[in-house]
């Protein structure tokens, strides 16, 4: 799943020749019915690099509950050159570090390369955000550290907990004072590498792009795909890599990748795919470390 446009979509991939092969996406608009089923098995998606993937070259099989639809060798090779593994420091883009917000408590400061815009922020699911500064890659990364010993928050926060307090949200006016004030305190601390620009507190929202409002309940979630296991039913909302189901179903989309996805049959197919009930917080979530 991607946000490219700033709307949600999958991407499909086919290794084959024929009319079919390489890559496309289908937009994922709310109010549409979804109805697909894994067939075979999962496959490792390859190396993706400089907008081109490069197939797995043994095809292996990968997982059904995996979050990620690479072998372990492929992984490796992927994260051999990666910014976000910190093995490819030379990189010559202008990078921004951000602030972003997805639930009572639950706030991290991050990086993601500028032109990629608020891509990211979607991405990772943030509901409120802002930018709090532009510079190279190693002097935004040095930032990030600063900032996230100096307020206490982490790099990341798991999506289980992030889906878990998505309907639970507070009032829009709270959450982007709350990400003001945060953006005061980041910009306001000493130690902030010469090379890397202090930005102007705009808060942005996302609420309306992943439909939240009024969005129902978590009640369960999708914890693996097989062969002949289908998900149905009509989207209400996404956010980050999740599709949410007017059910109260909720799809992680990361579990999708390596699958071949076909319609299933019967003219009001089930959800028949491997799920479990979600706990939802009583009260909203604390942030207590990395995750």
């Amino acid at each position: 799943m991607g946000w490219s446009g700033g709307e949600p979509s999958i991407g499909w991939y086919a290794e084959t020749g024929g009319p079919g092969t390489g890559e496309r996406r289908s937009v994922l608009a709310r109010g549409q019915r979804l109805a697909f089923m894994g067939l075979g098995e999962r496959h490792c998606l390859g190396v993706r690099r400089a907008g081109r993937r490069t197939p797995c070259p043994t095809a292996a099989t990968v997982p059904g509950r995996a979050g990620n639809a690479q072998c372990p060798e492929c992984a490796r090779l992927d994260r051999s050159f990666s910014v976000a593994a910190d093995t490819n420091a030379a990189d010559p883009r202008t990078y921004r570090v951000y602030l972003a917000w997805f639930g009572a408590g639950l706030v991290k400061v991050g990086i993601t390369a500028e032109e990629r815009g608020p891509v990211r922020l979607c991405e990772q699911g943030a509901v409120t955000w802002s930018w709090l500064g532009r510079g190279p890659l190693m002097a935004a990364r040095r930032t990030e550290e600063l900032l996230r010993a100096a307020l206490g928050v982490p790099d990341r926060i798991a999506y289980a907990r992030k889906r878990a307090v998505r309907a639970q949200l507070p009032p829009a006016a709270e959450r982007a004072r709350e990400v003001a004030e945060l953006h005061a305190r980041a910009t306001a601390l000493a130690g902030w590498p010469e090379s890397l620009e202090r930005t102007a507190c705009e808060v942005a929202d996302h609420a309306g792009l992943f439909g939240l409002d009024g969005l129902p309940v978590p009640t369960r979630v999708i914890t693996g795909m097989m062969s002949g296991g289908a998900v149905a039913g009509l989207l209400v909302g996404a956010a980050g890599p999740d599709l949410h189901f007017a059910d109260g179903l909720v799809v992680d989309t990361r579990l999708l990748a390596g699958w071949a996805l076909v319609a299933p049959e019967g003219p009001d197919p089930l959800t028949t795919a491997p799920w479990t009930d979600l706990a939802l917080p009583s009260a909203a979530a604390e942030q207590d470390g990395l995750f």
